[in-house]
């Protein structure tokens, strides 16, 4: 029998590394990991083999050089879908440097989308982000819920991407693709053996916490004078192996050709905000360490408080994040303790 592949770009990023893991361990689709390690480890792909016992293809590639791109997949037949995830992602860099995100993100969406149209693969799946909706005040966030103007540049590419696939699922009928807002992916795999492995300077809330407890980093709230229950801002943090499981499902409703049109979107987050002093008590309750964190001012490009209503993430896909905030921070304390 013919192997069936799924490309990852990205695969040896955070999310992409997991839901690498969550493929080989519940499909029996073939993987192809696409990523230059501009913001990734190699070693994320040893620690998959390590935990799944699989092995999968893994390419060098930067996406944005098109060529390379398609001399690369040029004998990789029966490819069924694509993951993308490769983007850059931090909104405070974006804020600093616009047109390396617009850049970027913009011409890796682009040439990968051409690789499914020469290829003629049909499925896609986008890693989108609740940043899209902006500085909303309609909460919990439905699919439904207007998105408000960028707050940052990143924000604007994942606004702008959803658009250019909305567009091309428009005239191409038989693409098929599957939008992906997710909320604030936290945590690492339950075995502790991989997590957010960034090879630059983490700017998001977790690994901040976890390098702060082991002496590596200083943990600074930005803004403690938010309209909210303690004045740090609020986010819904869900684990990112739950994530992970939500791609392989939806990947796998549009090859299963379940889904209801041929561009679906849907919010992943748990639904439950979270205050950024409240995250912080959750580590040190699972730890059971005390960390030391100063006040900074606010933080431009952060929105002020966003969390989601995933109802028609569990009805369509038959998704339920099973993690808590408790099981995200402990598996974050492990994987630091294994780095």
């Amino acid at each position: 029998m013919d192997k069936k592949y799924i490309i990852v770009t990205g695969g040896a990023g955070y999310i992409g590394s997991h839901t690498i893991i969550e493929l080989l361990q519940n499909t029996e689709y073939a993987v192809i990991s696409i990523d230059n390690f501009s913001n990734s480890s190699e070693q994320a792909y040893a620690k998959i083999e390590e935990i799944t016992g699989k092995t999968f293809t893994k390419l060098n590639v930067d996406l944005c050089d098109l060529k390379k791109l398609n001399q690369t997949l040029h004998t990789f037949e029966n490819i069924v879908g694509v993951i993308h995830f490769a983007a850059y992602k931090a909104v405070g860099e974006s804020t600093e440097d616009p047109l390396k995100y617009y850049h970027n993100n913009f011409e890796s969406l682009t040439n990968i989308l051409k690789i499914c149209e020469n290829k003629n693969i049909s499925n896609f799946i986008f890693s989108s982000s609740c940043s899209v909706y902006g500085n909303t005040t309609d909460l919990p966030v439905t699919e439904e819920s207007a998105l408000q103007k960028a707050v940052s540049p990143y924000g604007h590419t994942k606004q702008v991407g959803e658009e250019m696939i909305q567009f091309i699922c428009e005239t191409r009928k038989k693409f098929n693709a599957v939008l992906l807002r997710y909320f604030n992916p936290v945590g690492a795999h339950m075995s502790g053996k991989i997590g957010e492995w960034s090879i630059n300077k983490p700017s998001n809330l977790v690994p901040i916490i976890t390098q702060t407890a082991v002496g590596k980093n200083n943990l600074s709230i930005h803004g403690n004078d938010y309209d909210t229950r303690d004045g740090s801002c609020i986010r819904d943090y869900v684990h990112v192996s739950d994530i992970a499981d939500a791609h392989v499902k939806a990947m796998q409703l549009l090859i299963e050709t379940k889904n209801k049109s041929n561009c679906l979107l849907y919010n992943l987050g748990t639904g439950k905000g979270v205050t950024v002093i409240e995250a912080i008590q959750a580590f040190e309750k699972v730890s059971g360490k005390k960390l030391n964190y100063s006040i900074g001012p606010r933080r431009p490009g952060d929105v002020v408080s966003i969390y989601a209503n995933n109802d028609k993430a569990k009805k369509e896909l038959g998704w339920n994040p099973k993690y808590t905030i408790d099981d995200m921070m402990l598996s974050a304390w492990k994987w630091q303790q294994n780095i």
